[in-house]
C-alpha cells in the first residue's frame, strides 16, 4: 500500500468516526430552573406605587435633578470598581478561546541541527575494521545532523468533553457581563443615595443654623431682661445651654455632609474633594415622582442581574458535569509527522531525506482509583449548589423588594406626621413666646418649645431625605439601570 492509499483510508475512517459521534455530548444538558413567581407584589397597595410594567433604565432622571443626572452618567464612565468587572469579562471571553482551541488540530514546527563524535575507544575492533561507527557515515571525527519538520496532533472531541467546556465557558462569559451589571446598578444605587444623603445633611444643618440663630436672639433677650432684673440668672444658664447644644450639633452635620460629597467623588474614580465646588452649594433634597413604577414579580428575574448571574453559574456548573463525564470515554487522536533528515547539508531537503508518520491513537483510561467518578460526584455537587444559590438569590430579591416597598410607604407616612409636628411646634412656640412676654408662663417653656420645633424640623429633613434613598432602594431591588 502506497502512501495516497494509505492516506485515503484513513481520512475516510477519520471522517467516519465524526461523523457518527458528532452528535454525542455526554453529561446533563442545562435546563433553566423553574421559580414560584406571586402574580402581584404583596406591600404594593399603598398610595404613589404603579404595578403596571415598568421601564427603568433611566430611573434616577425621575427625581428631575440635573446634579445627580450628571453624576451618574459620569459614574458609569469613571468607577473603578466598573473597570474591573470589566476586565472580568475580557479574562473570561480569552478562557472561553483557551477551551475553545481543543477542538482544533495543533501543528508544531521544529528544526535543528547537531554536531557529534563518537569516542573511538568505544568502537569495537569489528566497527573500526569498517571505519566507524555504523550509526554515522564517515569517519569518527565528527559529524552533522540537519533535521526540521512539522508535528501535528488533533483529539477528536467525540463525546463532548471540548464542547461542554465551551459551554461552561460561555456560560462564564454570561455570569461576568452580569456580575458587571450588578456594579453597575449597585453603582448607580450609591451615587443616587450619598448624594441625596449630602443634600439632607445640608438641610439639616441649615435647620440647625437657623435655630441656632433664634435660639442666640432668645439668649440676648432673656440676658437683657437678667441685666434689667426681670429675669432670674438661672434662665440664663438654661438658655445658654440650648444654645451650645444646638451649636454642638453643627459640626457633627458639617462632617457628615463633607463625608457623603467626599464618597461621591471616590464613587467618580476622582480624588476626595474634587466635586466640592459643584457639590458645595446648597440645593434641595431631590423631589420624589408622583408614582414609583415597580412593575410585576414576573418581570424581576429578568431584570435583576444578581438573578441572571446565578442562573449562568448554574448553566456552567451544569456544562462542567459533562466535561467530567467525558474523561471516562475513550480518547481518539491523530497524529501526523512530516519533515526531512540528512547527515549532510547539500542533500538536507532534497526527496531521500524525507521521512513521514501518521496514525490514529485510542487513550482510554482503564484504572484510576476511582478519581474520575469522584471529580464527576465534586461538579454534580457543585451543580446541586448552584441550584440552591440560584432559589435563595430568588428569594432574597423578592425580600429586597418587599422590604423597600414597605419602607418607602411607612416613610412618607411619618413624614406627613412630622409635617403636622412642625406646624404645631411652630405655633407652640408663638403661643409660648407671647405668653412669657405677657409674664404669664416660665421662660422655660420657650426654651422647650425651641427644642421641640427644632427636633421636628431636623426630624422632617432627614425624613424627607429618608424618603428618596428609600426610592433609590426599592429601584436598586427593582435591578433598574444596567440597561444602558
Amino acid at each position: 500500500m502506497n502512501y495516497k492509499q494509505a492516506s485515503s483510508r484513513l481520512r475516510a475512517a477519520t471522517a467516519g468516526v465524526i461523523f457518527l459521534c458528532a452528535g454525542c455530548t455526554v453529561g446533563p444538558d442545562y435546563q433553566r430552573p423553574d421559580a414560584r413567581v406571586l402574580g402581584a407584589w404583596s406591600e404594593a397597595n399603598y398610595p404613589g406605587i404603579d404595578t403596571r410594567s415598568a421601564d427603568l433604565a433611566r430611573w434616577w432622571e425621575e427625581f428631575n435633578d440635573p446634579v445627580l443626572t450628571r453624576l451618574v452618567n459620569r459614574a458609569a464612565g469613571a468607577n473603578l470598581d466598573l473597570r474591573l468587572a470589566e476586565s472580568r469579562i475580557r479574562e473570561a471571553r480569552a478562557l472561553r478561546r483557551i477551551a475553545a482551541s481543543g477542538a482544533w488540530p495543533t501543528v508544531d514546527v521544529s528544526g535543528s541541527y547537531s554536531r557529534s563524535r563518537t569516542s573511538e575507544n568505544a568502537i569495537g575492533p569489528s566497527s573500526q575494521a569498517n571505519g566507524g561507527s555504523p550509526f554515522f557515515s564517515g569517519s569518527n571525527n565528527g559529524q552533522d545532523l540537519f533535521r526540521t519538520g512539522f508535528d501535528s496532533s488533533w483529539e477528536i472531541d467525540v463525546f463532548g468533553g471540548v464542547r461542554r467546556s465551551v459551554e461552561a465557558a460561555d456560560a462564564t462569559i454570561d455570569a461576568t457581563i452580569e456580575d458587571r451589571r450588578d456594579v453597575l446598578v449597585t453603582l448607580l444605587g450609591d451615587i443616587a443615595r450619598n448624594y441625596i444623603d449630602l443634600r439632607g445633611f445640608q438641610r439639616r444643618l441649615a435647620v440647625a443654623e437657623n435655630n441656632l440663630k433664634a435660639q442666640q436672639e432668645s439668649l440676648e433677650i432673656i440676658d437683657v431682661r437678667f441685666q434689667a432684673g426681670l429675669a432670674s440668672d438661672l434662665q440664663v444658664a438654661q438658655a445658654e445651654a440650648q444654645v451650645n447644644t444646638t451649636a454642638a450639633e453643627i459640626p457633627a452635620l458639617e462632617a457628615l455632609t463633607k463625608q457623603a460629597a467626599h464618597r461621591v467623588d471616590v464613587l467618580l474614580g476622582l480624588q476626595p474633594g474634587a466635586l466640592s465646588g459643584e457639590l458645595s452649594a446648597d440645593a434641595p433634597i431631590p423631589a420624589l415622582p408622583p408614582e414609583a413604577q415597580v412593575g410585576l414579580p414576573s418581570e424581576l428575574l429578568r431584570r435583576r442581574p444578581d438573578i441572571r448571574r446565578a442562573e449562568s453559574q448554574l448553566a456552567a456548573a451544569t456544562a462542567e458535569i459533562g466535561v467530567a463525564t467525558a474523561d471516562l470515554y475513550p480518547k481518539f487522536s491523530l497524529s501526523g509527522l512530516f519533515g526531512v533528515q540528512s547527515v549532510s547539508g547539500s542533500d538536507w531537503i532534497s526527496a531521500p531525506s524525507r521521512f513521514w508518520s501518521i496514525g490514529p491513537t485510542v487513550r482510554w483510561p482503564v484504572f484510576d482509583a476511582g478519581r474520575i467518578r469522584a471529580n464527576i460526584e465534586v461538579r454534580t455537587a457543585r451543580q446541586e449548589q448552584a441550584v440552591t444559590q440560584y432559589e435563595k438569590t430568588v428569594l432574597a430579591a423578592f425580600e429586597d423588594v418587599e422590604n423597600a416597598l414597605v419602607s418607602y410607604a411607612k416613610e412618607q407616612t411619618r413624614y406627613r406626621s412630622l409635617m403636622n409636628a412642625v406646624v404645631a411646634n411652630r405655633r407652640a412656640l408663638a403661643l409660648a413666646d407671647e405668653l412669657y412676654k405677657n409674664g404669664l408662663v416660665d421662660f422655660l417653656n420657650v426654651l422647650d418649645s425651641q427644642r421641640a420645633l427644632y427636633l421636628a424640623e431636623s426630624d422632617l429633613a432627614q425624613s424627607e431625605a429618608t424618603m428618596a434613598t428609600n426610592l433609590v432602594a426599592l429601584y436598586k431591588a427593582l435591578g433598574g439601570g444596567w440597561e444602558n
